[in-house]
């Protein structure tokens, strides 16, 4: 069977809980963490994941809706440098595609999304020791205090789209 999978890249938080939110879903093949560029004035490096999926298992607009409800894509905060809320797209095709998603969505939050729609120009791995964070490490406090809410709120609104 050949499957056509297509890649993505987000960005928003930290990289250890954008990873673990999308390891968690159905159709999702691989996520790798670390830091990802675009265009000036966004050529800068900013903690994202870059995200493999199968589009028949799992549609782009519900990882982006994930990813919108899993950090703080309305909030213009002072760590937007280190945290840059972005889709990072890899063609024009996609770019829109990404943008008709977020303007349908936005009607679905109380305040102006400040999610970014870049290039993707370029990832740099983070180091091994933080890959599979989460699925590693889950008793830590870290874990605890930001992943394990964010994920309990995945199981409330895309049960189906998680995995077992």
């Amino acid at each position: 069977m050949n499957t056509q999978l297509e890649q993505i890249g987000f960005g928003g938080g930290c990289h250890w809980c954008t990873e673990a939110v999308f390891q968690s879903l159905k159709g999702v093949s691989s996520v790798d963490q670390g830091f990802t560029k675009s265009d000036p004035p966004h050529e800068t490096w900013s903690e994202a994941v870059d995200v493999l999926f199968d589009p028949r298992v799992i549609s782009s607009a519900t990882l982006i809706e994930v990813h919108l409800r899993t950090h703080s894509s309305t909030s213009q905060h002072k760590l937007r440098g280190k945290y840059r809320s972005a889709i990072y797209c890899h063609s024009a095709v996609q770019r829109a595609q990404i943008q008709s998603v977020l303007d349908m969505l936005q009607t679905d939050f109380d305040a102006p999304l400040v999610t970014l729609v870049l290039a993707h120009r370029g990832f740099k791995r983070s180091a091994e020791r933080f890959h599979n964070y989460y699925n590693t490490n889950p008793e830590r406090p870290f874990c605890r205090t930001y992943i394990d809410p964010k994920l309990a709120s995945l199981r409330r609104k895309f049960a189906r789209q998680m995995k077992a």
